[in-house]
């Protein structure tokens, strides 16, 4: 598949449908949920009574042999609202997680679950950072121990920045299986949230995307039978007795679903950082100072100039990103790591911009660029910090193993 930054027909709808979607339903209740920092259940009904949340349209798009389909989507909503998009687009790390690794029976089974129906929706948590776990994913201490008598797992521990957390129907932990054997020795799981034994006490108060919810969840000695297995225990005996030998595993699950969802993250923050700045070039049209509009100084147009081109070159990563993903070339230079931080310190540094050019009224809750700076700040952080994208990136372009 030859990379063309023009779009189809197919794709030119999706994205004035996703527009039109953010613009009258997402926008208009953004302020509401951020400020009660209550989930958008009302928002995710008529998201999925349009087809814009459910298995079949992210199954779908994930067929686009361009890979464009989906961050054209998720970018969209994200200039909607951050929260409020990732409310919508939350699930997908699940049953991207479950598609990853499952089998083709589990993929039938649990993906749509994830979704639940029009008329019943539910959301899915996919469960892999802990406290002393975050992007050091050997460092794992959520275990899964395998009653053979019973055909069941084990599984204890806590996993921490739950997206959904609380609130999902469906959760996919991962978990050590094989200590001693660090990334190589962990498997993940789907299960039901109403499994004895889990608990998510409490929510987490963040400082932005506020309307998507997050929380730890604790396992303690949650039973699930041998069928959670994503995989099954063939395919995982297998691999344990590879990494024992010291050969090559095939990969380790988490990151497997990170690398599927790394552009994705990266369509997100462009998203904000693009409403931010919209949002201030419309200001600065009609904000006048000294009687004339202050896009008139050199100061403030200079300004808008550089935000713009930012925005275009983090896009245009995350374009090649994914239609290096979804065409298989291989990211020798760890391009899906170089969309990410791209984006993410794009979207920090327009959003916060953006506040310049308002002035004081920009600091206020009045306006939306101060709640798009607050939602832009994880995208520094989640799915793999500034930092570790660095560390990839330059592991891969050095050949070095540096730490």
């Amino acid at each position: 598949m030859t990379f063309s930054l023009a779009l189809t027909d197919d794709q030119i709808q999706l994205r004035d449908w996703a527009h039109e979607f953010a613009e009258k339903v997402i926008r208009p209740a953004a302020p509401e949920y951020d400020e009660s920092e209550s989930t958008p259940w009302p928002v995710l009904q008529e998201a999925a009574k349009a087809g814009l949340y459910s298995y079949e349209i992210m199954a779908s798009l994930r067929e686009d042999e361009t890979g464009q389909s989906f961050p054209i989507l998720v970018e969209e909503l994200f200039w909607g609202d951050g929260g409020i998009g990732l409310s919508i687009m939350g699930t997908g790390l699940a049953a991207a997680g479950i598609a990853a690794a499952g089998t083709l029976e589990q993929v039938i089974e649990w993906v749509p679950r994830c979704y639940g129906t029009e008329s019943e929706v539910k959301v899915a948590g996919f469960c892999s950072s802990e406290p002393e776990a975050g992007s050091d994913v050997a460092n794992m201490r959520t275990t899964a121990k395998y009653d053979e008598a019973a055909d069941e797992w084990v599984i204890s521990g806590q996993k921490a920045w739950v997206t959904n957390g609380g609130i999902a129907e469906v959760l996919v932990v991962q978990a050590v299986v094989e200590p001693g054997l660090g990334s190589r020795g962990q498997a993940a799981f789907v299960l039901t949230s109403d499994t004895a034994g889990i608990a998510a006490p409490s929510k987490l108060r963040k400082h932005g995307l506020r309307a998507s919810n997050t929380a730890d969840i604790f396992f303690d000695d949650v039973r699930v039978p041998g069928s959670a297995l994503l995989g099954g225990k063939e395919k995982l005996d297998e691999k344990i007795a590879r990494a024992k030998e010291g050969k090559k595993t095939g990969g380790q699950a988490a990151m497997a679903t990170f690398e599927r969802t790394r552009p994705t993250v990266g369509a997100m923050a462009v998203g904000i950082a693009r409403a931010a700045y919209e949002f201030a070039l419309d200001y600065a049209k009609d904000r006048v100072v000294f009687g004339k509009p202050i896009i008139e100084n050199q100061a403030i147009s200079f300004m808008l100039a550089d935000i713009a081109t930012e925005i275009d070159a983090a896009r245009l990563l995350v374009r090649r990103a994914a239609w290096m993903g979804a065409s298989g070339q291989p990211f020798a230079a760890a391009e899906g790591s170089m969309s990410k931080l791209k984006a993410g310190r794009v979207a920090v540094w327009s959003t916060e911009r953006a506040i310049q050019i308002l002035g004081g009224v920009g600091y206020t809750r009045e306006y939306p660029v101060e709640r798009m700076h607050r939602d832009a700040k994880i995208f520094d952080i989640f799915e793999g910090t500034e930092q570790i994208q660095q560390l990839v990136i330059a592991r891969s372009i050095s050949g070095v193993r540096l730490s």
